[in-house]
């Protein structure tokens, strides 16, 4: 998967623990910092297809993602089904 938005993310120069919290309030800070980002779309798909287990991605969370990718699943199984 393509990496060359990394360097138009907001967070290019800021310190990479911000995006890898320990608590709740951290995550909600790195996900405002996210929420004005040109590249978000594009970390979260890039967290998702790499399966990025740790850390706020796009905007996400590790829970969200994995409920992004259950999602998914459950719809590709629709999709097939039909």
């Amino acid at each position: 998967m393509e990496i060359d938005w990394m360097p138009r993310g907001r967070c290019r120069d800021m310190d990479p623990a911000l995006f890898f919290p320990s608590d709740g309030v951290g995550v909600q800070v790195a996900q405002r910092i996210c929420a004005e980002c040109p590249e978000k779309v594009a970390c979260l798909e890039y967290a998702l297809a790499n399966r990025v287990d740790h850390g706020v991605w796009g905007g996400t969370s590790e829970r969200e993602r994995r409920r992004v990718l259950r999602q998914r699943r459950l719809s590709r199984v629709r999709a097939s089904r039909s």
